[in-house]
């Protein structure tokens, strides 16, 4: 989840064996899965096809459990290889990698809480069973604040509300909304059964890229909700909103993959060329093949820094490190927003650079490349990358502790001076 729920860290997930044979061993086990993902990818989005059989199959190869701890009967990796995971389904499809965003999010969150809340969830998690969230709202709340209400009544807890980009919550079998309660200060996290009475789901996402990612509207009229499955949450410094914001860019990664797949495919195969080239096969003209180098490039630095920002998120929850909260958080979330600055531009520049590497050919229809740009985009204004690079300069300047994303609102007014030199 995108926010909060304990000062305590991710550290009750045991760091597992992150060597690159774990790796390599772990993408021989998915990588087949990831094939027949990819197989169905264009006809899926040209026809606007949901990925319930593709997340079946994920499911059923164990990838939703990657997370759980062992003491609870799972065999965790380390968030670097999970994000690396994440890469590759993502250019098998950046859909379905996006849209379990939520779920890997909330299984961090399970780790954080009792020991009686995590003995009830993790079992779920290693059934396969799905998470998916319903944290923003349209409009009319206040930064900070959200119009979704939980209420206790005679007969226990029931909650309204209506929320928007609710990410992956047409796949999911529970939904974890963030609400708000009389006489509780800030927000809850209420986890609901998507089939119970009262839950209605719309894939009515509208937005020119990630078509098939369940980003609708959910709405919740008087839907009951055992108290234990209201999380309670408090504000501190923990790794979760750096975690959120990560899964993001690995699905920009796997985006650049993707592109990039897609580009030498494009030279490798072409026999028509230009007059004005040098007259030779695309794949044996120089220019041509710098061009794809460059490209290649771009995700490769991109692909790094994911990397390199989950190391961040496996150090901060070391052991062996034993940083305190403060500490934790700055290391994952500083890694993370650096990347959410470095990461856009070179997944976008790759996407673009992927038209110019064969003729007007490849703008057709049937071929459905643009879906790598309008994907990369649409998955890059999530989080506005300039609020992150003006944290990272704060911080760097001036030593202030960048703020973990965690809510979304309506603004109030701004203090004039408050941006002034």
């Amino acid at each position: 989840m995108s926010e909060t729920t304990t000062a305590t860290t991710s550290a009750a997930i045991t760091v597992p064996d992150g060597s690159e044979a774990r790796y390599a061993a772990l993408a021989a086990r998915f990588r087949p899965v990831f094939a027949r993902i990819a197989e169905g990818a264009v006809t899926r989005e040209q026809d606007h096809v949901l990925p319930f059989e593709q997340i079946g199959w994920l499911k059923e190869a164990g990838f939703t459990a990657l997370r759980v701890p062992a003491e609870h009967g799972g065999d965790p990796v380390t968030h670097e290889h999970l994000f690396r995971l994440l890469i590759e389904l993502a250019e098998a499809d950046s859909n379905v990698s996006h849209l379990l965003r939520s779920h890997f999010s909330f299984v961090e969150t399970i780790a954080l809480q009792p020991r009686t809340f995590r003995d009830l969830w993790f079992p779920r998690v290693l059934a396969g069973e799905i998470f998916g969230n319903a944290a923003t709202e349209r409009g009319g709340n206040a930064l900070g604040t959200t119009a979704t209400r939980l209420s206790q009544h005679d007969d226990g807890w029931v909650l309204n509300g209506a929320k928007y980009y609710t990410t992956g919550s047409i796949f999911a079998d529970w939904i974890v909304v963030m609400a708000s309660t009389e006489g509780i200060d800030g927000r809850q996290y209420a986890v609901v059964r998507a089939d119970a009475a009262g839950v209605v789901i719309h894939d009515d996402w509208d937005g020119f890229g990630q078509p098939l990612t369940g980003t609708g509207t959910a709405l919740f009229e008087n839907v009951s909700v055992e108290e234990s499955n209201i999380i309670h949450r408090k504000v501190t410094s923990t790794l979760e909103p750096a975690f959120f914001q990560l899964v993001l860019l690995a699905v920009l990664a796997g985006i650049g993959r993707a592109a990039l797949r897609d580009a030498s495919a494009l030279v490798a195969t072409r026999t028509r060329t230009f007059n004005t080239g040098s007259g030779g096969l695309f794949r044996d003209d120089a220019q041509i093949q710098e061009h794809v180098g460059t490209l290649a490039a771009r995700v490769y630095a991109a692909e790094a820094i994911v990397a390199a920002a989950a190391r961040d998120l496996d150090a901060a929850v070391d052991p062996d490190l034993g940083l305190d909260a403060e500490a934790a958080f700055l290391r994952a979330e500083l890694g993370v927003e650096k990347a959410h600055v470095a990461i856009p531009p070179l997944v976008l520049e790759a996407t673009t650079a992927l038209f110019d590497v064969t003729g007007a050919s490849a703008t057709s229809r049937g071929k459905s490349l643009d879906r790598h740009w309008r994907n990369a985009r649409t998955v890059a204004t999530h989080n506005p990358a300039v609020f992150k690079a003006r944290a990272v300069g704060d911080f760097h300047v001036n030593g202030t502790i960048p703020t973990g994303l965690n809510s979304i609102g309506e603004a109030t007014t701004t203090d004039q001076g408050s941006t002034s030199a």
